[in-house]
């Protein structure tokens, strides 16, 4: 080994030589504590390696704030400056020269590395620093490394670097690479935990922490909180506890790059500090003085939902090697405390790592990448932890429909045009996709959903949702215009970045830009984010259906829900609606000419339940909205009727008139049916007419569409129709509408009322009829009710031989007295039939 010589002594030294010999052989892992000197000693010692040949040292860390802080530490132990033979390149930030040996590199960056260049010539080693963080990007940077060093350069040697990682996975994904352990440079850290449950707000509960380190111990504070929004409250709340000589400096991801570099800087003898940092500061830097470490054991992940294809953050509790990490911060210099802010007992729930972001984030940007690769099945490569199929296939639909994959899943010309950007799939499709008048524009709108929203509100103040708002902002911020509820060193953060997406996108050709030329920021934002175009709801004021079909509801009396259309670029997917966070109105006129292409217009015939009738419309359908319905003339009877057929299935009592007449029909009928044992009569019950509706109504409802067209039907007639010639015939001979009485009136019979037909008639009708009347060629006696004068049944029975020689005479005698001007013979069987009292000639044919 030739190891070029440093002035840093550090506890690494002690595994170098091991992990030097195990280079030189192939892989290897080194697992090492933090303030072990790892991330700054290791490639240094290496750099001279003979193994390595000259060749250069590409180190990846997943933080900008850590790969150029990382650089200039070894740059400093070198004695040179940054760019000499160590440099860095993070997002549009690179010191990097000719000399240079040691270059650390970001996530994105490392990507585009080995995509413009797989075999990777000129780097002898390849080092994954900080690894057990396993977010998406160093998962892809493995991947394609270990593809490039197994097919390209079997030569390329892989580190990977961790103080808290599973090892032995990553071992074997390397082949079995061998597993080296350093010792660490660190001092004892006392862990106190709560003594009960802390207040649910880790910015209340941070404060009562912070106040406690400031009267109790010495040096500076590291506090942990989960997001920006939190940092702020805390910092401006904080700025009334702390004294002048101490200074309040947050640090997180979206603060200029010169305010996170104070606060990793050291503190001047006489100044302490409170340092309210995100998971940011867990790993990599070593912030000089911190003595105290203050945890909220929180911190804010993205979390993917392959169903609805959005992505949200959530606060989760960090786990326990996190924890460890946070903890170990304090005792860098000297022995330190770490105050969590949590249980003991509450800390046998959290878990032991944390999960890879593979597992849970939107794999749009993944699948982009292979497919540069050459790679369409992500089981091609070897992965620690595969990405799941459901959020891959969603990220392969979303592609497809930016434009970006075609139906084969190989890259566009627009796909392979975003690959250089430092954007989601959906941004770049926006900036390469708007005309070249709007790419201003298109590169504010950009910036604006990559950098921290500039808008400013108290915690009671409802958030706006109008990204308009920060456009006009920004645009007036470049006047010099100074805007109430603005940010302006956020505004001069944005303004950066959407400038270097410009220099980016200058040179490429407008010709993949939309040919429309649409230039209204909600047009615009619609090339992003098509699925999430928003139409409000029927009778409401803040509920949206979205075109992939979910739900969005606005904040509560949010300006934009006078607009029936919105494009939402940021949605909480909790709860059934998402809760639109960042939205920009859009015209229907605009969605139909920029997807023209994908709306579909059908003509449907269908039943309206209002009008309960069959209509016809053409509607326009933007996925799951409908952009226009418009009715159109009934054309089609085959629908028509099937749709009018399928209503009257569902409600046939409903559909037709069942006067009396129908109801005797279709009892008369069912009464031939009993007594003939079905023969070639007709079900003509409700469940035989509903089997064959389609064989007996169709001819009646021709040119009809309407329910009320169906309960004019003379339903009666409908049902004889299915008799033939041959069957009214003897229906009408075998079971008549009417009997005619001895006393020649024509009587109706009743085939509903009861099991048997029923005649109703006034007994004095009846003189002279010896029995009961049949029906069905004598098989079916008539159930007589006879009636008094006054009509009301003084007797029923289908014996009416036995009612005159059994119970007539009491009759007779009870109504003697109640009708004395009547006729009341002694004998009916030989007694003229009487209507009203009047006698009438008896018919020669009625007594059997």
């Amino acid at each position: 080994m030739n190891s070029e010589s440093t002035e840093l002594a550090l506890p690494i030294d002690a595994v170098f030589p091991a992990l030097d010999e195990a280079l030189s052989r192939g892989h290897a892992l080194l697992q090492a504590p933090t303030g072990s000197g790892k991330s700054t000693g290791v490639p240094l010692r290496l750099m001279g390696s003979d193994w390595l040949g000259g060749q250069r040292i590409l180190m990846l860390e997943p933080r900008r704030p850590a790969a150029r802080m990382t650089a200039a530490r070894m740059a400093s132990v070198l004695g040179e400056a940054l760019g000499e033979r160590v440099g860095y390149q993070v997002r549009f930030d690179r010191r990097i020269g000719p000399r240079t040996r040691i270059e650390v590199v970001t996530e994105g960056i490392l990507t585009r590395r080995i995509q413009s260049d797989p075999a990777l010539e000129g780097v002898g080693l390849l080092i994954f620093d900080e690894f057990h963080e396993r977010n998406l990007p160093s998962d892809l940077g493995l991947a394609l490394a270990l593809d490039a060093a197994t097919n390209l350069r079997p030569d390329l040697r892989l580190l990977v670097m961790s103080a808290t990682l599973d090892a032995e996975p990553v071992a074997r994904l390397l082949g079995g690479a061998p597993i080296l352990r350093g010792e660490g440079r660190s001092f004892p850290v006392e862990i106190r935990y709560a003594d009960h449950q802390p207040d649910p707000d880790p910015v209340t509960a941070v404060l009562a922490g912070i106040r406690h380190a400031l009267r109790t111990e010495d040096g500076d504070i590291l506090v942990f909180l989960p997001g920006a929004r939190e940092i702020d409250r805390c910092v401006e709340q904080l700025k009334d506890v702390v004294d002048s000589a101490t200074s309040i400096l947050p640090l997180h991801g979206s603060l200029p790059t010169q305010t996170q570099d104070q606060a990793l800087l050291p503190s001047t003898p006489d100044t302490r500090r409170v340092i309210v940092a995100t998971d940011i500061a867990e790993t990599s830097v070593t912030i000089q003085g911190v003595r105290v470490v203050v945890d909220s054991g929180l911190s804010r992940k993205p979390r993917f939902d392959p169903g609805s294809g959005l992505e949200r953050l959530v606060t989760v509790p960090v786990p326990i090697a996190s924890a460890d990490q946070r903890a170990g911060r304090a005792g860098r210099v000297a022995p330190g405390i770490c105050y969590r802010l949590w249980t003991r007992a509450q800390e046998h729930g959290r878990p032991a790592h944390r999960t890879p972001e593979i597992l849970q984030s939107d794999l749009a940007p993944l699948v982009v990448e292979l497919a540069l690769w050459g790679v369409k099945d992500p089981n091609a490569l070897a992965w620690l932890d595969p990405p799941p199929a459901p959020a891959w296939e969603q990220a392969v639909a979303l592609l497809k429909t930016l434009g970006m994959l075609d139906a084969r899943g190989a890259l566009t010309r627009l796909g392979r045009a975003m690959t250089p950007l430092p954007l989601h799939p959906r941004l770049a499709a926006m900036l390469l996709g708007a005309a070249p008048q709007a790419r201003q524009t298109a590169a504010d709108l950009c910036a604006l959903l990559t950098e921290r929203d500039p808008m400013t509100y108290r915690p009671d103040q409802g958030r706006q949702s109008d990204l308009d708002l920060r456009l006009r902002a920004l645009q007036q911020g470049r006047a010099k215009t100074r805007i109430a509820g603005m940010d302006a060193n956020r505004l001069g953060a944005i303004d950066r970045v959407s400038r270097q997406l410009l220099g980016l996108i200058k040179d490429v050709s407008p010709d993949l830009s939309e040919p429309s030329g649409i230039r209204s920021p909600g047009a615009l934002l619609a090339l992003a984010y098509p699925d999430r175009v928003a139409q409000r709801r029927n009778g409401s004021d803040d509920r949206y259906l979205l075109a992939s079909g979910g739900g969005a509801v606005l904040p509560r009396d949010d300006a934009l829900a006078v607009h029936p259309y919105l494009v939402i670029a940021a949605l909480d997917a909790r709860g059934r609606d998402g809760r639109i966070q960042l939205a920009l109105p859009i015209e229907a006129s605009e969605l139909r000419t920029l997807f023209e292409s994908r709306i579909e217009r059908t003509q449907e015939v269908f039943w309206d339940a209002a009008r309960d009738a069959v209509v016809a419309r053409e509607t326009e359908q933007l996925g799951a909205i409908s952009l226009a319905s418009r009715p159109l003339a009934l054309n089609d009877g085959e629908a028509t009727a099937r749709l009018l057929l399928e209503r009257i299935r569902e409600q046939p009592e409903r559909a037709f008139d069942w006067t009396e007449s129908a109801r005797q029909v279709q009892a008369r009928v069912g009464l031939m049916r009993q007594n003939e044992g079905n023969g070639d009569w007709p079900d003509l019950s409700l469940e035989g007419l509903l089997e064959r509706l389609d064989e007996w109504l169709a001819p009646w409802i021709v040119g009809r569409s309407r329910m009320a067209e169906i309960q004019r039907l003379d339903l009666s007639e409908i049902l004889l129709s299915q008799l033939s010639w041959e069957q009214r015939q003897r229906l009408d001979r075998e079971a008549p509408k009417t009997l005619t009485t001895p006393a020649g009136n024509q009587r109706p019979l009743d085939y509903v009322s009861g099991e048997v037909p029923v005649l109703a008639v006034p007994l004095q009708e009846m003189f002279g009829l010896e029995d009961t009347p049949r029906l069905c060629n004598g098989r079916v006696p008539v159930l007589l009710h006879l009636l008094s004068p006054a009509r009301r049944p003084i007797q029923v029975t289908q014996d009416l031989a036995g009612f005159w020689a059994r119970g007539y005479a009491e009759v007779r005698k009870e109504l003697r007295g109640r009708y004395p001007k009547h006729q009341w013979p002694e004998d009916p069987t030989e007694a003229q039939a009487v209507v009203g009292g009047i006698r009438r000639r008896r018919p020669p044919d009625t007594k059997r």
